[in-house]
């Protein structure tokens, strides 16, 4: 465990195409005070995380039986502005491990928490688009190892699907959403923090993310959940670097 926490601390972010100096509109280096920062629903809970690390984290499931849990930055988004995410996490616990997280943007409000087990949480987040990174085949995914784009809170339904060569579950990774507003083009990258490894392009899609939520600003965050499989679903570190909203 010692040396996979020494991986968490020392993993290079991927480069963004956001000048180093720029003030990102949202910005948790670690959670720490974050507490009035974050709204948090369900088992979303900001812990100190064990081991060497022992740092504040953003824990979005403790490992438990049908947990559903989402946290949105109280600070919204302006959807009509190109901006770019960054962010670490580890899914981690038991074998196999389920169900995943999604990186959301959502017009539902500060309270918005959806479906356990497929449902990562947001099903039934009509406002909203997602993006999964999903760690449990259920009957309309490809694998036990995907990233998908979904609208409207219906995680049965993809608009895209993106399979990664890294594995995103038991070992940590980076992950960075870049969203181009003049084109709609929406990017989404992963990075294993393991020495030597280089950042891939694992999913691009088109969508007006202002259209498909239904307003020029939104709420943006993250939801997980657990099924009868289980994991400890972990963000260590977030940033979004845009305009505001």
């Amino acid at each position: 465990m010692a040396v996979l926490a020494f991986s968490i601390t020392t993993g290079a972010a991927p480069s963004g195409a956001y000048a180093a100096d720029d003030e990102p509109l949202i910005n948790f280096p670690t959670f720490a005070g974050a507490s009035k920062m974050l709204d948090r629903n369900g088992t979303a809970d900001l812990i100190t995380s064990s081991g060497r690390l022992h740092q504040r984290i953003l824990r979005m499931t403790a490992g438990g039986f049908r947990q559903a849990g989402s946290a949105w930055a109280r600070t919204k988004l302006d959807l009509g502005q190109s901006f770019e995410s960054r962010f670490k996490a580890y899914l981690h616990h038991a074998k196999p491990g389920a169900d995943g997280i999604a990186f959301l943007v959502q017009n539902d409000g500060p309270r918005a928490l959806g479906g356990w087990g497929g449902g990562l949480g947001y099903r039934g987040i009509t406002d909203s688009v997602a993006v999964e990174f999903d760690t449990f085949q259920n009957t309309n995914d490809p694998s036990s190892n995907h990233l998908a784009v979904v609208m409207h809170g219906n995680p049965d339904n993809h608009s895209a699907v993106g399979e990664p060569s890294i594995p995103l579950y038991g070992r940590p990774f980076w992950a960075r959403v870049v969203y181009d507003a003049p084109s709609n083009d929406l990017r989404i990258y992963v990075k294993s923090l393991r020495a030597g490894s280089d950042e891939e392009l694992a999913l691009e899609t088109t969508v007006d993310l202002a259209d498909e939520v239904g307003a020029r600003s939104a709420w943006v965050g993250f939801t997980a959940a657990t099924g009868s499989a289980l994991s400890k679903q972990d963000i260590y570190s977030w940033t979004v670097e845009a305009p505001g909203a």
